[in-house]
């Protein structure tokens, strides 16, 4: 775990920070950043439409029709999608079992936003809309460019690999992840892509509904942070929240992948770092599991936060 401010000194620490680890999508921010520098205007992006790009959502009706609107827009249905298709999110974090013969299709998917936006960018740029994902695709070097720009590791530096929705991706040691998400919170112009920084991240910050939806760890954290936190979380254990107010940034990777010691260790961090209050605390209660019972219902342990913050 790395926490870090907007010059990029690291303020305290947890771990190994400065191993690249793959950022899965806590990347969304910055895969959506060059669209929304270049043609937010020009798609009639509205705020809600900007968290959807950022999203790792669960698939549910106000998801689907936003991300169908949003490709109507260019002429495009599903079909222009790359993700795949998967079982909605939905589901799984809500202990939903879908009713039979339910049929899925790529808006499902929970980064059908974040394809959308590459499309989205593929058009303004007067790309077609195939090829997309491509590694050298204009579309994935502006990408590129940006991860690189925020997070200060040069882009001919930048380990990639392909995500599970078959995108890009690239790993950053947690110092340099934390440093992009606290640059997320200046209120100065960026010198390349000028207020879409805070831009993105208000978008997100007031529609977390929309960056992930019921029973997720996103739409918790924000609504904790009641307007002061960004946050987003990356498969695999990785997840990134900065604080507006504070100008600073953490990024934690669970090294087994796991997401529910991951929040745990999460708020114990924010516990010592004075970020929260008891209403705070009463929005993340739900990312603490209940001590666990053997069959007999007899306690029999609990998953509890260990770490301890070394400050720089």
């Amino acid at each position: 775990m790395a926490v870090v401010d907007t010059q990029g000194r690291l303020l305290a620490s947890v771990g190994d920070v400065d191993t690249p680890v793959f950022t899965r999508s806590a990347l969304k921010p910055f895969q959506a950043m060059p669209l929304i520098a270049q043609a937010a205007q020009r798609h009639r992006l509205d705020d809600a439409d900007i968290a959807l790009l950022c999203a790792s959502h669960n698939g549910e009706p106000i998801h689907v029709e936003r991300v169908a609107a949003l490709l109507s827009r260019i002429g495009a249905n599903e079909s222009a999608l790359a993700c795949g298709t998967h079982q909605p999110f939905f589901y799984r974090f809500n202990d939903v079992t879908p009713e039979p013969g339910t049929r899925f299709t790529r808006l499902h998917h929970n980064c059908s936003g974040k394809h959308t936006g590459m499309l989205l960018l593929a058009s303004a740029l007067g790309l077609p809309l195939s090829g997309y994902l491509d590694l050298d695709h204009p579309v994935q070097k502006q990408i590129r460019q940006s991860v690189s720009h925020f997070s200060g590791v040069p882009a001919d530096q930048l380990v990639w690999g392909i995500d599970g929705c078959s995108a890009p991706n690239y790993a950053l040691p947690l110092r340099s992840l934390a440093h992009a998400f606290a640059r997320l919170t200046l209120t100065t112009p960026d010198p390349v892509y000028g207020d879409s920084p805070q831009h993105i991240a208000r978008a997100m910050s007031q529609h977390p509904e929309l960056v992930s939806g019921q029973g997720r760890n996103d739409l918790a954290l924000m609504r904790a942070g009641r307007g002061d936190w960004v946050s987003k979380v990356g498969a695999d254990g990785v997840q990134a929240l900065a604080s507006f107010s504070r100008g600073v940034a953490i990024a934690a990777k669970c090294s087994d992948g796991q997401l529910t010691p991951l929040m745990v260790a999460l708020v114990a961090a924010l516990e010592q770092l004075g970020w929260l209050d008891d209403e705070s605390h009463a929005a993340l209660a739900s990312l603490i599991p209940p001590p666990l019972k053997n069959a007999a219902g007899i306690e029999v342990g609990e998953l509890r936060a260990v770490l301890e913050l070394q400050l720089s």
